[in-house]
């Protein structure tokens, strides 16, 4: 097995990994423990949506929604095929936890790192109708785009491949939440009912970005898993939705970031 020391300047030197064989136990952890981020939040993610396909106003929406369910397990599924190959249990994965569960509305959990299962915090709040979901959607979906698009330059190659075939899938759940709000918005609904949505959604997503000052993040940038921090993503993020929010007359709410420890995040 390789040692520690010659996998850090491997990968320091652009090196990929291509299988389990090729990397220490520490490398291994810190890999793991993205795959199931990425897989304990799609099966969060599409289980909690699955709720509101029935919220959906038509049939055509509704059809989208469950488009969207169906392509977030498959992208669960397929990570979750790589940690197989590490060792997973993949069997027990799907029933080991209440992936539909959510915590009451009113809570805020910050960076605050809880128990359970490693989905990113903003899948443990509830959705409040079809427009506050698609909200959630638009600005979640290209959260989930700007870290994806970090992570398919990833050291470690069979992920970071796996990455970037399901980023122009979520990359149109993002538009699709998009063109949600437009329609909705259309067709009447309250743009000041809308905007309460974003104002609820948009720290809580920014949150997801987590620390760079995190040790994990540290790891990540030593095994090049990633390299951005914290403040570049975010930026990147933010750069994108307050164009789109802006174009509906919605405005992002202040994002001054929550101290209260360490997030599940893809750092």
């Amino acid at each position: 097995m390789v040692d520690e020391d010659s996998l850090v300047s491997f990968v320091a030197g652009g090196g990929r990994l291509s299988a389990p064989d090729n990397v220490t136990p520490r490398y291994r952890g810190e890999l793991m423990r993205l795959m199931a981020i990425f897989v304990d939040s799609e099966m969060a993610g599409a289980s909690g949506f699955a709720d509101c396909i029935n919220l959906a106003p038509g049939l055509k929406e509704r059809i989208t929604a469950t488009h969207i369910v169906l392509q977030k397990f498959n992208h669960a599924q397929q990570v979750l095929s790589l940690m197989e190959q590490f060792g997973a249990n993949t069997d027990q994965y799907v029933g080991a936890h209440p992936w539909a569960s959510r915590l009451d509305r009113s809570v805020n959990l910050g960076l605050r790192r809880i128990g359970g299962d490693m989905r990113l915090n903003v899948f443990h709040y509830p959705i409040n109708g079809w427009v506050d979901a698609v909200v959630m959607n638009c600005l979640m979906g290209q959260a989930t785009v700007v870290q994806l698009d970090e992570l398919t330059r990833g050291s470690y190659q069979p992920l970071a491949e796996t990455l970037a075939t399901i980023l122009p899938v979520e990359r149109r759940h993002a538009e699709l939440g998009e063109h949600g709000l437009r329609a909705a918005l259309e067709k009447g609904h309250d743009r000041t009912d809308a905007q309460a949505s974003v104002n609820y959604w948009y720290p809580r997503v920014a949150d997801t970005f987590g620390s760079s000052t995190s040790d994990h993040f540290t790891q990540h940038r030593k095994y090049a898993l990633r390299q951005k921090g914290r403040e570049e993503l975010l930026a990147q993020w933010q750069g994108i939705v307050h164009p789109i929010l802006s174009q509906f007359g919605l405005i992002a709410p202040d994002d001054t970031p929550h101290a209260m420890g360490e997030q599940v995040s893809l750092q």
